[in-house]
């Protein structure tokens, strides 16, 4: 499978439609009844390739994509990056098993540590604009201790249907409400990286 999108897309936005969520999409494009549930203030993990909801036991996303990354294996990975955020040995999550990750909501207050770090880090010097450090396991937002903190924004993880192929928040994290601008509809024009010809077969493609 080919994701929808490759480097050197240009794409149109739809910003009519706002706002991120995770539902099963091929319940939608056949009339379902879907329940749409909205990240942030969510605790979301993985277990054995799956998505879950702490507190749902509904099936969430693309499930075929989801059982071929339940299927993999470390000696069959199939070139499949596995290891994920926040990149920590001491965590060890991978694309298969990953989390508890608690996801931010405005103005929600989280106590940090020498975990809870790993998961904010990022944003917290995205919000703050400071640099954080943690020094003999206290944690430092510029020159003044912090134990905890209070976000700013909404936050999401937004994930690819395209798992195996997806560069995703399994990968890079969390996502501001601020980047999210509208939904993908087109490819306007499309350029190969590699020698910078224009793919035509690409160009005004719908974005599925």
């Amino acid at each position: 499978m080919y994701p929808a999108l490759q480097a050197g897309n240009n794409v149109l936005v739809n910003k009519w439609i706002m706002g991120a969520r995770i539902f099963n999409i091929w319940d939608a494009l056949e009339d379902k009844e879907v329940k749409i549930h909205r990240l942030p203030g969510d605790t979301l993990e993985i277990r054995n390739g799956f998505y879950r909801i702490r507190g749902t036991g509904e099936e969430l996303g693309n499930m075929a994509a989801q059982r071929r990354i339940s299927a993999l294996t470390e000696n069959d990975s199939r070139g499949v990056v596995m290891e994920s955020f926040p990149w920590s040995k001491r965590l060890g999550w991978t694309i298969k098993e990953f989390g508890p990750l608690p996801v931010p909501a405005k103005g929600q207050v989280v106590s940090l540590d020498s975990i809870s770090i790993l998961f904010y880090q990022h944003i917290i010097r995205y919000e703050q604009k400071k640099e954080l450090s943690l020094r003999d396991k206290l944690i430092y937002l510029g020159d003044s201790l912090i134990r905890e903190y209070r976000f700013k924004e909404n936050y999401y993880f937004v994930s690819g249907d395209n798992m195996e192929n997806s560069r995703d928040s399994r990968y890079w994290g969390l996502l501001p409400e601020s980047y999210i601008v509208g939904k993908a509809t087109r490819i306007w024009k499309s350029k190969d990286p590699a020698d910078g010809h224009i793919r035509w077969d690409r160009v005004f493609k719908k974005i599925e």
